[in-house]
């Protein structure tokens, strides 16, 4: 219990430490993308600034109408020392006619990318081109160069997309290797402060269950004792009818009270793990024949019907062992049954169902019981396991002696002894619980 909630402490501190990651490394990832597109947009940008100014334009003197007078660019004297320049930064011209034809450029191979007049700077991705064994990516700005309401021609400035994703993979790389190595340190640091949570929670835990072990068993000798004393004044012959009548409800009491303290001496003895198991190899048949001869008789007394089924096979060959512990594997039977009995209207069936299954592709002996009495409820079902739990008073019906700690009793002892129980029911319809239990490897040896 106290492992799993440490766990799942741990795992939480992990997941939202996970998730804050996650957050900041998104933030952080499209915060440096941005901020390096800024730059190689303002770059481009500048280049376009610089180069404008630089252009040398000359009038068309053939070309003058009236007042107003065509001009041109020279592109020998305006783009003459623009090369050099613009090569240290990976940065390449295009100038293009008024009608879009390229008349000069930095590149020894076109593009073939169609104009669009953008200072906002676009990328765009380069296809087929035969400087490039790969296809690769721009980014760009196109300047529309005019005076007045000529356009002189156009302008575009090109950077390799690279000198963005190049940064950014191996940002990305850094960002997934340090989230990596912070959830390791944020798991192992959750699991020694969850630890440390837990451990005043264990030990109070601990205290409780030493103070239930101990209180039970000092508990036994007094009550034994009443017990005994009730039984001998029973026995007196001149004594009068209405004290019996209060001895036998003191009797009755005590030792509904005795159960209950063997039943709580038992749970504590199981928490702690100090029960000193009886391993042994137990035929499982015989012992059902045991437990059931001994609700016999009170299942007559309420006109119910108990059998016992033993589905025999080539596969078991009459044998039906298990290695555990008789007395518990007696208790846990006798548990089961006796809540058959208690909850089984007169007149009702019960029956006991042995045979060999298969549970994780290994063999193992299941035992049914079956009962046609009033049934467990689906919300009370979740919690039939708990201790102290009652489903409904109306089930006490029967039996007012019933502790509560029956089923939870029963499922400690198939757990100690690493199987499964498992409860199927239908409010007026019956019971059935199902027991599985690892079958004794001497079965499978057989040839």
């Amino acid at each position: 219990m106290f492992q799993t909630t440490r766990r799942r402490l741990a795992i939480w501190y992990t997941a939202v430490t996970a998730v804050l990651l996650l957050v900041f490394a998104t933030g952080f990832y499209f915060y440096v993308r941005n901020t390096l597109i800024d730059r190689i947009d303002d770059t481009l940008n500048h280049v376009v600034e610089v180069v404008e100014r630089t252009l040398v334009i000359e009038p068309l003197t053939s070309h003058t109408i009236g007042y107003t007078t065509k001009s041109q660019v020279n592109i020998q004297a305006s783009f003459r020392d623009s090369t050099d320049a613009v090569e240290d930064d990976h940065i390449d011209l295009e100038w293009f006619s008024p009608t879009g034809k390229l008349l000069w450029s930095t590149l020894s191979e076109p593009l073939n990318i169609p104009i669009h007049a953008n200072r906002m700077g676009e990328t765009v991705w380069v296809v087929n081109n035969k400087l490039q064994s790969e296809n690769y990516s721009l980014r760009q700005v196109t300047q529309r160069v005019e005076i007045g309401r000529q356009v002189l021609g156009y302008l575009r400035v090109s950077h390799p997309w690279f000198e963005v994703t190049k940064p950014i993979r191996q940002l990305i790389l850094d960002l997934i290797l340090g989230a990596s190595l912070t959830l390791i340190c944020v798991a192992a640091i959750g699991w020694l402060l969850s630890g440390l949570a837990m451990e005043p929670v264990r030990e109070s835990y601990g205290r409780l269950k030493q103070f239930t072990a101990d209180a039970s068993h000092e508990l036994r000798n007094p009550i034994a004792t009443i017990q005994t004393n009730v039984q001998v004044a029973l026995a007196e012959p001149d004594i009068e009818p209405q004290q019996y009548q209060q001895l036998q409800v003191i009797e009755r009491l005590t030792r509904r009270l005795g159960r209950l303290v063997d039943d709580l001496l038992f749970l504590a003895r199981q928490d702690s793990g100090i029960v000193q198991q009886q391993w042994i190899v137990v035929p499982l048949d015989a012992l059902l024949i045991e437990v059931i001869e001994e609700q016999l008789a009170i299942a007559k007394t309420q006109n119910l019907s108990l059998s016992l089924e033993i589905v025999d096979s080539p596969n078991t060959e009459g044998n039906f062992t298990v290695l555990g512990d008789w007395d518990q594997l007696a208790r846990l039977f006798t548990n089961l049954l006796s809540n058959s009995v208690q909850y089984t209207p007169s007149g009702g069936e019960i029956q006991v169902e042995l045979q060999l299954g298969v549970k994780m592709l290994n063999p193992a002996l299941q035992v049914k019981v079956t009962d046609t009495g009033i049934g467990i409820s689906p919300e009370a079902l979740p919690h039939i396991f708990d201790r102290f739990y009652r489903a409904d008073p109306a089930r006490t019906h029967r039996s007012a002696a019933g502790s509560g700690l029956g089923l939870a009793i029963a499922k400690a002892i198939v757990e100690n002894h690493r199987g499964h129980i498992h409860i199927d029911s239908q409010v007026d319809r019956g019971t059935a619980v199902i027991v599985t239990l690892p079958a004794h490897k001497s079965e499978t040896s057989r040839p």
